[in-house]
Parts: C-alpha cells; sequence; structure tokens
C-alpha cells in the first residue's frame, strides 16, 4: 500500500471518532422533535394521569398554564434547549408516540437531575450520580440511562449496567428503542438497559398506553438538551 494511502486511512480513522451531522439534522429515517429554532411542537406537560382524570375543558386549562410557565424557563439559544432549573414545569412534546428510536444529546451541570419521560411515563434517568445526596449514597456512581421509576424488585433495569456518561459538563447522547412495553437503551454508544419492561407509573400494574408524549423532565437543575430525533415503528 503506498504511503499516501496509509496516510488517508490514518486520517479517516483518526477523524471518525468526531465527526458527526450537522446539529439539529435528522439523520435518515429520522424526523427532528427539536428545529433548533424555537419549541415549536413542545408543550408545558400534562402527566398521564391528569389526562385520564381530568375533564378536557380542565387539561385545556391546565395545559394554558404550564405551557405559559414552561417558556418562561426553558429557552433557546444557539441551537440548544436549555432550563433555567426554575419554573418547576416540564417540558413535553404535544404529538403523542407509539413504537419509536428516539435520539437525544443532553448535558448537565454538577449535581444535575433529570430524565426522558418515554409515552409519558418516567423515566430514562439522567443525573451526576458521583455527586449525590446522602440519602442516595447506595447509588452513588451507577449512571445514566437505567428505567429509575421502575420497581427495583420487578425489573433488573431500573439500573444501567455499566456507567456510559461522559464528564459532567459534556455533551452525552441516548440512542433508545421503545417496542410494546420494552425499552432498550444505549448512552454514548454502549447498552445500559436491554429490553426491559417499561412499567406503568401511573396506574400501577396495568398495561402502558399505547402512546404518548415524550417529556424532558425538569427536577430543579439546569439542564441543556439538543439533536432530539425520532423514528416511529410499525406505521
Amino acid at each position: 500500500m503506498s504511503r499516501l494511502a496509509l496516510a488517508s486511512l490514518a486520517l479517516v480513522a483518526f477523524a471518525a471518532p468526531g465527526a458527526r451531522c450537522e446539529d439539529n439534522k435528522p439523520p435518515a429515517g429520522f424526523t427532528a422533535l427539536f428545529n433548533g429554532k424555537n419549541l415549536d411542537g413542545w408543550q408545558g406537560n400534562v402527566d398521564m394521569n391528569q389526562r385520564r382524570t381530568l375533564p378536557k375543558e380542565k387539561q385545556d386549562e391546565l395545559l394554558k398554564q404550564r405551557t405559559k410557565s414552561a417558556l418562561e424557563h426553558w429557552t433557546i439559544k444557539d441551537g440548544v434547549i436549555a432550563c433555567t432549573g426554575k419554573g418547576g414545569i416540564s417540558l413535553q412534546t404535544a404529538a403523542d408516540y407509539g413504537d419509536f428510536e428516539l435520539m437525544v444529546d443532553w448535558k448537565i451541570e454538577k449535581r444535575g437531575d433529570s430524565g426522558i419521560y418515554l409515552r409519558g411515563q418516567p423515566q430514562v434517568q439522567i443525573w451526576d450520580s458521583d455527586n449525590l445526596d446522602a440519602s442516595l449514597k447506595a447509588d452513588a456512581g451507577l449512571g445514566s440511562g437505567g428505567l429509575w421509576n421502575n420497581s427495583p424488585v420487578d425489573s433488573k433495569g431500573q439500573k444501567p449496567l455499566k456507567k456510559a456518561d461522559k464528564p459532567v459538563g459534556e455533551w452525552n447522547t441516548f440512542h433508545i428503542t421503545m417496542i410494546g412495553e420494552e425499552v432498550t437503551v444505549k448512552l454514548n454508544g454502549e447498552l445500559v438497559v436491554d429490553k426491559v419492561k417499561l412499567q406503568n407509573f401511573w396506574e400501577k400494574g396495568k398495561p402502558l398506553p399505547v402512546r404518548g408524549p415524550i417529556e424532558l423532565q425538569f427536577h430543579d437543575h439546569p439542564l441543556w438538551f439538543k439533536n432530539i430525533y425520532i423514528k416511529e415503528l410499525g406505521k
């Protein structure tokens, strides 16, 4: 092989790990849930229990109030969704989804905490597990990606298979697949949850709803999200 060919291969090998598509431009087969410019298609959260129990007019009133509050604390800067860590309202898609692949980049600060709700159900965990409150010391160092609100008695997936987080302050990438009630999570290319049933948080012991919103959880900490893409399956 010529020196030129070897040099070309070396350059590709060096560059490939850092190569990625332009931010907020979906890969083939995916649709962007965030356009990089505004929060069109997003709203303040109305949880699945409220959707199930409240009359339509009460839901509409609550949605209006929560969206107004959310937009005061969830903003766009340089193609990134940023949460101030104030306001108390999570951000969810206006549309509902069933089976899907979801990709999302996220970033937190030291002691940061958040999560991704699937079909309105908590949650694929996001947190700085190296700096937890004393009450959570047993979970120190576990990493993100587990199905945190699953019962640990019934689900191995409550805790991730390995820690795959990048250092706090750096961008991380989830690739989440949900088919039926089973969830698979890859974090930064590493498998952390493998086909685990997500439990129904709002109606314990009952099947999951077949559709629901994607939600970015507010948890009293500054948060950043971008590159949010979805591919609906079975449509």
